[in-house]
C-alpha cells in the first residue's frame, strides 16, 4: 500500500457516525479522529474564558490560544485543551447549545481544518475521520468518502436515548443544529458529489459497519 488508508465520513448528528467510525477503525487497525469533538473543545475553551459564544470578533482574536489535543485511539477517543481533559464537559448542555455558533466563526474553522489535516498527514497506520465537512472541505482527496444519514425522527430517538433526554426537546435541538450546520457561510454540512450515501434509518449498527468495511476493502484490497 503506497499511502495510508484514509476514510472520510460526514453526516448529521445522531446518524450513527461515531459508533460506525470507531468500530471500523478498530477492525482495520486504523486511527480515529472525531472532528466534532474538536469544535466542542474550542467551544469549551471560549466559555472557560468567559467569552460570549455569539461574539465572533472576540472568538477570532482568542482562538489561536486554544491548544486542542484530540486522541486518535478508537479505544480511548478523548480530548484535551492544554493539560485539561475536557472529554466529559464538552458533551454537556452548555457546550451543545453553543457549538454551532462557535463552529461558524471562520477563524475557528480555519484553525481546526489545518489541525485536522496535520493529524491525518502524520498518521502512519491510516485513519478514519468523521465530521460534517470532511469529504467536501477537509479531505477532498480522500480515497473513500461516505455520508452517513438517517431519518430525523430516528436520529432524534437515538440521541435522546444516548444522552437520556426528552425526545421532543432532542428533536427540536437537532433541528436547530441541522439548520445551523447546513446554512453556515463557511464549510456547511453537505454531501460531497463523490461520496457514498448510507441511510441508517432501518439498519442495524453491524450492517452499517460491514458496509463501510466492504467499501474500504474494495478500494484497498
Amino acid at each position: 500500500m503506497s499511502k495510508p488508508l484514509v476514510i472520510a465520513v460526514d453526516g448529521p448528528s445522531g446518524a450513527g457516525k461515531s459508533s460506525v467510525c470507531r468500530a471500523v477503525a478498530t477492525e482495520l487497525g486504523l486511527e480515529y479522529l472525531d472532528t466534532g469533538s474538536m469544535y466542542r473543545a474550542v467551544t469549551w475553551f471560549v466559555q472557560s474564558k468567559g467569552i460570549d459564544p455569539l461574539n465572533a470578533a472576540e472568538i477570532a482574536q482568542q482562538v489561536n490560544a486554544a491548544e486542542v489535543l484530540p486522541s486518535t485511539d478508537p479505544a480511548e477517543p478523548g480530548i484535551k485543551v492544554g493539560d485539561v481533559d475536557v472529554s466529559e464537559p464538552i458533551r454537556g448542555e452548555a457546550v451543545t447549545q453553543a457549538v454551532s455558533a462557535v463552529s461558524a466563526v471562520p477563524q475557528v474553522r480555519t484553525l481546526m481544518v489545518a489541525l485536522q489535516r496535520e493529524i491525518v498527514a502524520r498518521s502512519h497506520s491510516g485513519i478514519v475521520v468523521e465530521g460534517r465537512d470532511i469529504c467536501a472541505v477537509v479531505l477532498p482527496d480522500a480515497p473513500i468518502k461516505i455520508f452517513i444519514t438517517a431519518d430525523p425522527k430516528a436520529r432524534a430517538a437515538r440521541r435522546a436515548k444516548e444522552v437520556g433526554a426528552n425526545m421532543s426537546d432532542t428533536n427540536l435541538s437537532m433541528e436547530k443544529r441541522d439548520h445551523a450546520d447546513s446554512t453556515r457561510a463557511m464549510s456547511p454540512l453537505e454531501i460531497a458529489k463523490d461520496a457514498t450515501v448510507i441511510d441508517t434509518t432501518h439498519m442495524e449498527l453491524r450492517e452499517v459497519i460491514n458496509q463501510v468495511l466492504d467499501l474500504a476493502r474494495a478500494s484497498y484490497g
